[in-house]
């Protein structure tokens, strides 16, 4: 089978790696792709905006099988324009996409089927954002409502401050949003829940916690993830039944409800409190760094799960996963998550042996002269699996000392809440 993935982060280049393995793979490319993915496909540099463009790529190189990584080009209808033209393709329609495309979308399904979240209001009058603030307590979580490429999300520590960043929201900050959300805040551990989905059918499809904060302790901004492990320690059978029941089920079932049944990869970002799960917000995709411990412990042939995804036939396959636990640590350009420094040389990188327990997904790199420089803020994914997390954690990191580059920065302690359990 051809496959083409869509994307350049270490999330596609996860999702080739496992592609790469199945015997069923007769052709792999990937748009635009990094300097990772060049190593086990074909890169062909596009806009992925611009769909008449993917598509004239897609019917040259007579690819069978799309598999869009990034949110922003399923917000913006590409299955549905691929789909048109007869192209199969792995994630969910536009409309579906709206569970991350806007966050009210996604707050008032959760209204209207009881699916346990954060109290909430939706505005786009400042007059009225405030009445609902000045009601509130602090801190208080505001939410652009559309896409803003992971800084549409303050948590505030005051009202005064929650009514700046409103005010910034509903005058145009980001492009995406004129309405806002505004919430409680939610005290507990976060947990990352993902299903592969089609329309008869879903498969739990791995947990895992992210680390949003740039600094060690969960300290400092936020940023697209400085690492994750899987599987997260925090989920247990009756929890998962919970989540299953109260959350993924009635959610499935309001978009077939709805017209759109969701098909590709749901992910429920969770907040547990005392054993009880409620939903932060939902990704329409894989997350990014989570996909990269997804994929090194998966089993089942990623060809078979997604070919029998497409088909509308999930029931047919059993997903196997590897027992180990499984660490990635982001290693990104000095400066992120602000203004980070480009095109710096990465060196040493034959200095980290790859094989099935250790792996470097590369995220914001290229490639030119034969070198590997960096162009985005998470550059490596430096990604290691072991019975034990603690020692896991301990190669990524030895790995990481291999590579000895000083443009970037790293955060020391991923999956310190699990390694101090252990």
């Amino acid at each position: 089978m051809n496959f083409a993935v869509i994307g350049s982060g270490g999330r596609e280049h996860a999702i080739c790696y496992k592609l790469s393995q199945s015997a069923k793979l007769n052709k792999l490319i990937c748009i635009p792709g990094n300097a990772g993915t060049k190593k086990i496909a074909e890169n062909i540099i596009a806009n992925i905006s611009d769909f008449e463009m993917v598509y004239k790529i897609i019917k040259e190189k007579n690819i069978d099988i799309v598999v869009v990584g990034p949110e922003e080009p399923l917000v913006n209808g590409i299955t549905d324009f691929l789909k048109k033209r007869s192209i199969r393709v792995f994630g969910p329609d536009k409309f579906a996409s709206q569970l991350e495309g806007s966050k009210a979308f996604m707050k008032n399904i959760c209204k209207n089927n009881n699916i346990p979240t954060a109290s909430f209001g939706i505005f786009d009058k400042f007059n009225d954002a405030e009445n609902f603030i000045n009601k509130s307590k602090s801190p208080i979580v505001v939410k652009a409502d559309g896409l803003a490429a992971g800084k549409g999300v303050v948590i505030c520590k005051s009202l005064e401050e929650a009514k700046i960043e409103t005010k910034e929201i509903l005058n145009g900050k980001f492009k995406s949003s004129s309405k806002v959300v505004l919430e409680e805040f939610l005290k507990g551990e976060e947990l990352s829940y993902f299903v592969v989905v089609d329309k008869n059918s879903y498969h739990f499809f791995g947990s895992a916690q992210d680390h949003k904060k740039v600094g060690e302790g969960d300290k400092g901004p936020n940023t697209g993830g400085m690492g994750a492990y899987s599987p997260a320690i925090n989920l247990t059978d009756s929890l998962e039944e919970k989540i299953k029941k109260k959350i993924i089920e009635p959610t499935l079932l309001a978009m077939k409800k709805l017209g759109h049944p969701y098909t590709g990869f749901l992910y429920a970002g969770l907040m547990i409190i005392k054993k009880e799960p409620y939903l932060i917000e939902y990704n329409i995709r894989m997350g990014d760094p989570e996909c990269q411990v997804l994929m090194m412990k998966l089993k089942t042939d990623l060809v078979d799960v997604i070919d029998l995804a497409t088909k509308n036939d999930l029931n047919n396959v059993k997903i196997k996963w590897d027992n180990n636990g499984c660490i990635t640590i982001v290693l990104c350009a000095n400066g992120y998550p602000g203004n980070y420094v480009k095109d710096k040389e990465i060196k040493n990188l034959n200095n980290i042996v790859v094989d099935e327990y250790n792996q470097i997904f590369h995220a914001g790199t290229y490639e030119k002269n034969n070198k590997i420089f960096s162009l985005g803020g998470r550059v490596l994914n430096i990604t290691c699996s072991n019975q034990n997390l603690e020692k896991a954690r301990n190669q990524s990191l030895t790995n990481l000392k291999k590579l000895n580059w000083n443009d970037g920065f790293y955060r020391k302690d991923i999956g310190w809440r699990a390694i101090k359990k252990l």
